[in-house]
């Protein structure tokens, strides 16, 4: 199904998440073999949030702020160090609970040894790149809506909707099928770029860029934190994205035209780049400033509540809102990123506190009872291309979160399901595919007992 392109992605990926050692054909490493692969992603895993906050500034955003001289850098870097604040304090407490008793290469596959993950995985995987280009195609997401105010009010587009966090969710499955050594390197590279390809179709078909470029940070931060990819290989994809940028910033800007919306020909490819301008522009409000914000009932209506049950409802977009508030028009939006809109919302003790307690969750749910099954990944993988995203639009991915976990409730009860009748059916060949220290029902035995060294 995937040629050359799948084949050098597959280089990106690990080799140690897929080794088939002695273990048959689960694929169970070594005692000594680490799931994880490099110090890198340990470290990942040590710091989660802090890393990902600080990926893109250090990056990109900085660098681009030196060069060109922005009079607002002591503003960016003031911002990022609160937000640091916030989730390294946290991280660094919680570090006693990064040890389980198998140690995360073990304790990963335990898991997520799932007998369906992997199709379960594929099926998600083709449900929401059907679901993303028959959405657009009745007008979900594109700028020409955007433009226009409205929204398309094809049953197709809300159906499409239910499953708009159905991308996050298959990285997720993908990851713990490869964790669980349920599939092989090539496979899972496969289907990461197919769903990388889609992100890209969607670039033309929506004349939008910001969503491929979300998706790929997203895809690098899951990664690297689980131990599939690389961490080396994240630098080389920022310089890939940075030179192919202006290609990309002219076929988003010809769409455009073609559609009859309007593009300033001042603003450059280069031009667009400087996010250090358009997330520092907060250095010049007084924060924080007094903007509706949704409250806890609308969490619970547009998080729980699909829009094709609700339809009367009005959209939430705080992009708008800003934009509106700065002097722009309503058929348009601003965003100074999620950490400067925490910032512009909330102020800045808003920072270390939305930081702080993102990164308390993504520790539990990477550490707490050891390295986490699929419904955790899912979450951590939700909570990566939601709420921590750096290009994202906050409070609006609050409500997302919320949106995509209900969406993804369907799929946990069926792995739920296929797990238990997969046990079943394969407890008499147990002996002869567990490794060592795993008890039939997948729990761990003390390292004395099985005989192996702790990791």
């Amino acid at each position: 199904m995937f040629s050359k392109p799948e084949m050098l992605l597959a280089a990106v990926i690990s080799p140690a998440v897929t080794a088939r050692r002695a273990g048959g054909r689960h694929g169970y490493p070594n005692a000594g073999t680490d799931v994880a692969g490099s110090w890198a992603a340990r470290v990942f895993r040590c710091y989660p949030v802090s890393l990902v906050v600080l990926a893109p500034y250090v990056l990109f955003i900085l660098p681009v702020a030196v060069v060109y001289e922005n009079p607002d850098l002591g503003t960016l870097v003031r911002l990022t160090g609160l937000a640091l604040a916030g989730s390294f304090l946290v991280e660094t407490v919680a570090l006693p609970l990064r040890r389980s008793g198998l140690g995360w290469n073990r304790g990963a596959r335990a898991a997520n040894d799932h007998p369906r993950i992997y199709a379960v995985a594929r099926g998600v995987a083709m449900v929401s790149i059907l679901a993303d280009l028959t959405g657009v195609m009745v007008g979900r997401g594109t700028v020409f809506t955007q433009v226009s105010g409205s929204l398309p009010d094809s049953p197709l587009g809300s159906l499409s909707a239910l499953v708009s966090g159905w991308s996050a969710l298959a990285v997720a499955l993908l990851i713990s099928a490869a964790l669980g050594g349920r599939a092989n390197t090539r496979g899972v590279a496969g289907w990461l770029l197919a769903l990388a390809l889609t992100q890209a179709l969607l670039v033309v078909m929506t004349a939008r860029a910001s969503p491929l470029l979300g998706f790929i940070s997203f895809l690098a931060a899951a990664g690297v934190i689980s131990g599939i990819v690389r961490a080396r290989y994240l630098a080389v994809a920022a310089v890939v994205l940075a030179l192919a940028w202006p290609a990309i910033f002219e076929l988003r800007n010809d769409i455009r035209e073609g559609g009859g919306v309007s593009v300033s020909e001042q603003v450059t490819a280069d031009d667009r780049l400087r996010l250090d301008l358009q997330m520092s522009a907060v250095a010049h409000h007084r924060v924080p400033v007094d903007l509706p914000k949704p409250g806890p009932e609308d969490y619970l209506r547009y998080g729980l509540v699909p829009r094709v049950l609700d339809t009367d409802r009005p959209t939430i977009s705080t992009g708008t809102m800003i934009n509106q508030y700065l002097g722009g028009s309503a058929i348009s939006a601003y965003s100074f990123l999620t950490l400067g809109n925490v910032y512009f919302l909330d102020g800045p003790l808003a920072v270390v506190a939305y930081y702080g307690l993102w990164s308390a969750l993504v520790v539990l749910l990477l550490r707490a009872g050891g390295p986490p099954g699929p419904v955790r990944l899912a979450a951590l993988c939700f909570t990566l291309a939601g709420p921590l995203l750096w290009s994202g639009t906050y409070p609006d991915s609050m409500i997302a979160i919320i949106q995509h976990m209900v969406s993804a409730v369907p799929v946990f009860v069926l792995l739920g399901l296929t797990g238990r009748s997969g046990r079943s059916g394969g407890r008499h060949h147990a002996g002869r595919h567990r490794p060592a220290g795993i008890t039939e029902s997948g729990y761990a035995l003390p390292a004395r007992v099985a005989g192996v060294a702790r990791p």
